[in-house]
């Protein structure tokens, strides 16, 4: 395997097509597209200084490595690509690629980043941005903290574990997503998602869950939330806490500590079709 070590590269589309490198130690300047259409790289000790650095790139390994600011829209039309002990500073990083996995990653702004990507690995990743991994599917989470609203917009086939989300607008219009052991903060959370599963979680949001089909609640803490699961059906919900309110709830059952109010004011659903437990009752 051929070896760039110590390089500086600048201009536009240097070291186009490389193939079968390894990269160390080295720098890219100012200059579009520095690494655009290749294939099979290592890359160790590498710094993006500028915009599209790898796009339509295939089998890329990235280790210790800093994507600057203006590395802007970085990795586009990517498949097979691994980074790991890294610094991502640049928004709009990962759009259309497929084979994905970060680990021990910090993404400083991540706004837009992970869009309409498939078979995505995350693993002790913090990011902070606005539309973190929207429409993108067959994404496995393993401790992210995430700080930024609507996240996964649009996704698919989501399983998230050990996890922290303070996010307005979370898993909006999602499908098959379950989340483990992790804590989400923010208004409106989840709305016109399929199939929810939430399993010993802890949730915080302003009229939270509403607009669902399939939503699972195991063990889960729902703090300060208020008319959740308006227009929910089918619902199976074991909540350990008190929530605000329930509002107009169309199907399913809802087990809960207490619910300190249940509103029920639209004529065109029946009440009978949604069982409400209260362990405490006034």
């Amino acid at each position: 395997m051929k070896q760039i070590n110590e390089g500086y590269f600048d201009g536009e589309r240097p070291l186009f097509k490389e193939h079968n490198a390894e990269i160390i130690d080295t720098t890219f300047g100012k200059g579009e597209s520095p690494l655009k259409e290749t294939h099979d790289l290592k890359l160790d000790g590498v710094v993006f200084t500028w915009k599209y650095p790898l796009w339509y790139s295939k089998h890329i390994e990235v280790n210790d490595t800093i994507f600057e600011t203006m590395s802007r829209s970085g990795i586009w039309y990517t498949d097979d690509i691994n980074i790991h002990d890294s610094d991502l500073q640049a928004p709009k990083l990962f759009r259309r690629c497929k084979g994905v996995t970060l680990k021990n990653v910090y993404f400083s702004d991540a706004d837009e980043t992970l869009w309409t990507c498939d078979d995505v690995d995350i693993k002790n990743v913090q990011a902070r941005g606005d539309y973190f991994g929207m429409n993108s599917s067959n994404i496995r989470i393993d401790n992210l903290d995430l700080i930024g609203n609507y996240c996964f917009d649009g996704g698919k086939n989501i399983e998230v574990h050990n996890s922290r989300f303070v996010s307005k607008d979370a898993f909006w219009n999602c499908e098959n997503v379950t989340i483990y052991d992790s804590k989400i903060s923010g208004e409106y959370l989840a709305w016109n998602t399929k199939n929810l599963t939430l399993v010993n979680c802890t949730i915080e949001s302003d009229q939270g869950l509403c607009y669902l089909d399939g939503i699972k609640l195991v063990n889960c803490k729902v703090l300060r939330t208020d008319l959740a699961f308006e227009y929910c059906k089918n619902i199976d919900a074991e909540i350990t806490t008190n929530v605000m309110s329930v509002k107009n709830p169309i199907s399913g059952r809802i087990h809960a500590h207490k619910i300190d109010e249940i509103i029920m004011d639209d004529p065109e659903i029946d009440p009978n079709a949604t069982t409400i437990v209260q362990d405490v009752k006034e």
